[in-house]
């Protein structure tokens, strides 16, 4: 049988039809598919069946959970994107219902965050051992920084170890209570800073996904151990280098891959890591090109990806 017969085939059915358009747009488990078409799991499994075997859909594992997305870049998603073209407003209640879905993720994960954030820099600390990963964030700081910016800055911790190597310092996160903390840790909380540290520091609410950044404001960003918290990853490595200047510097933190499915109850994670190759991928596809690359043995069985990259000259 041909590919586009098959294709066709596979495509000729409305709850597959109504799959595809979603996962066009959308990486969703099967659960979250199974609440979004309102059918039975076994139903909604035999139909992402159909579309993979295609090679329409992809599907990744991550521990107990699979996710299904639309194929990558090649004659496949060529071939499905041409075909749900003429779809027109078809299955604009089910793309808003998945956007409610995403929504929800993200709402979930702030109201984790702000639920734990007085206890997070010790559930840290019992991962991360003797490693000091503030101290390995400001070895990676450029010499004369002018502005550097700490995405998902928690508590501040990193921040205020690079006080002394950043003229001025931004951090954003999407807790409201994590954010509170980071203020105290600073004595904002009492009104004690004077102008010159007002000016010095900013603390910023905001998603990461969304920075509430201008382009190319910093010289220096980093994102420590926050990605595999995220839907969408990559959306926060492009928003990472939009908001990095030309020849900016970027580090990212995370865990290589594992299979400890307690990360997700006990520190809210959504991905079980990232290989390495994940990671430079990722970067890779937002502009950056590698400089160094380091690993680190965690607590726990765990370890730890240091990526640092440099955002190309002339990338916007």
């Amino acid at each position: 049988m041909s590919d586009t017969l098959r294709h066709l085939k596979a495509l000729a059915d409305e709850t597959r039809l109504r799959l595809a358009l979603v996962l066009q747009r959308y990486e969703l488990s099967v659960n979250e598919l199974v609440s979004l078409l309102g059918m039975g799991q076994s139903r909604v499994s035999r139909h992402l069946k159909i579309l993979t075997e295609a090679g329409l859909l992809r599907a990744r594992r991550d521990g107990l959970w699979v996710f299904y997305s639309a194929a990558g870049a090649g004659p496949h998603r060529d071939f499905l994107d041409a075909v749900l073209n003429f779809a027109g407003e078809e299955g604009r209640a089910d793309l808003d219902m998945a956007a409610r879905i995403i929504e929800e993720r993200a709402l979930k994960t702030r109201q984790f965050f702000n639920s734990i954030a007085e206890d997070w820099d010790e559930l840290n600390r019992k991962v991360l051992g003797d490693f000091c990963l503030p101290d390995a964030v400001r070895r990676a700081v450029p010499a004369g920084c002018a502005i550097a910016v700490d995405l998902g800055c928690g508590t501040g911790e990193v921040l205020e170890r690079l006080r002394d190597v950043s003229a001025q310092l931004i951090g954003v996160d999407g807790s409201p209570r994590m954010l509170e903390l980071a203020r105290r840790r600073f004595g904002r909380a009492s009104g004690a800073e004077d102008a010159r540290d007002e000016a010095a520091l900013s603390l910023r609410i905001g998603e990461l996904d969304h920075l509430p950044l201008r382009d190319a404001e910093a010289d220096f960003a980093c994102i420590n151990l926050v990605l595999h918290h995220l839907s969408r990853p990559e959306a926060a490595i492009r928003e990472m280098a939009r908001v990095l200047r030309s020849g900016g510097l970027a580090l990212v933190t995370d865990f290589d891959r594992h299979q400890d499915e307690t990360m997700r109850s006990v520190y809210g994670d959504r991905w079980l890591g990232f290989t390495r190759e994940e990671l430079t991928d990722a970067l890779a596809a937002a502009a950056f090109e590698p400089v160094d690359y380091r690993r680190r043995e965690l607590k726990m069985g765990l370890s730890l990806h240091l990526v640092l990259a440099r955002k190309r000259d002339g990338a916007l």
